[in-house]
């Protein structure tokens, strides 16, 4: 059964929400089994496309691995990323949403921004595009700011993420996520806010968690971030097929009989 907004928002306080990151129909058919919600994000910039942050990814190329995440996903909630210069108006974000609504199944889009996106959220929403929202530590911002900065360490970032979270809420956004946070501050906001709060690096008091999908199975392995837990070590074990498929090939012990036409 396709889950809907409606089925996310009456999990706040009753039930935590998970999501992924996929990018492909593949992986997305097999995480669909499994997670209630997947963000096609523009993390696939660096973990797919091989850059070093999010900022250069294209609206075409949303477009493109949101329909494939779509034509694998039949049940999940499907949200796609909003690349960076894509919404800097709310005139423009209106434009570029309603490209990737009429060309893919997406059921929402997300954005990065606070309370200065409130306008553009609104414009959206009544619209009837429905906007997942994104504050804290915002990968979009990682060169303006000069790097990756957990968020809500002082009062003045605290009251600004308290600040941002409200006027998302308000302006219509149907979820929220909320990205390196103090933990105490996600609770803050998970508390202050009626839609489901969406954790990443952000504690355990949130209405849900994402993460990227590389990150947990393993298959990104140069560096680990804090937050992340490996389920799997998915690059170790894909390594050492490839090494066991080489010798087979050199050593003609593929193919066998039962291989051969």
């Amino acid at each position: 059964m396709k889950v809907t907004i409606s089925k996310l928002h009456s999990y706040k306080n009753n039930k935590k929400i998970t999501m992924i990151t996929a990018y492909d129909a593949l992986f997305a058919k097999m995480f669909d089994e499994s997670v209630d919600t997947i963000l096609v994000g523009d993390s696939l910039n660096m973990s797919f496309f091989g850059e070093s942050d999010t900022v250069s990814a294209t609206l075409d190329q949303m477009i493109y691995h949101t329909k494939a995440v779509c034509n694998g996903a039949k049940s999940a909630y499907i949200i796609a990323d909003m690349p960076f210069g894509t919404y800097q108006t709310p005139q423009k974000a209106l434009e570029s949403a309603t490209k990737i609504f009429k060309e893919t199944k997406a059921d929402a889009v997300k954005l990065e921004g606070g309370s200065e996106k409130a306008e553009t959220i609104k414009l959206l929403s009544d619209n009837a595009i429905a906007v997942v929202g994104h504050i804290g530590l915002m990968p979009q911002f990682s060169r303006s700011e000069g790097g990756y900065k957990v968020k809500g360490k002082d009062e003045e970032s605290r009251k600004k993420l308290l600040e941002d979270a409200k006027a998302v809420a308000k302006a219509g956004a149907v979820m929220l996520v909320v990205e390196g946070v103090k933990e105490e501050v996600a609770r803050e906001i998970t508390e202050s806010i009626d839609i489901p709060v969406i954790g990443i690096g952000a504690g355990r008091f949130v209405d849900g968690q994402v993460l990227v999908w590389s990150d947990m199975l393993g298959f990104f392995d140069e560096f680990k971030p804090k937050f992340v837990r490996r389920y799997l070590n998915g690059a170790e074990i894909v390594r050492e097929s490839v090494k066991k498929y080489v010798k087979d090939v050199e050593s003609v012990e593929f193919p066998k009989e039962a291989e051969i036409y």
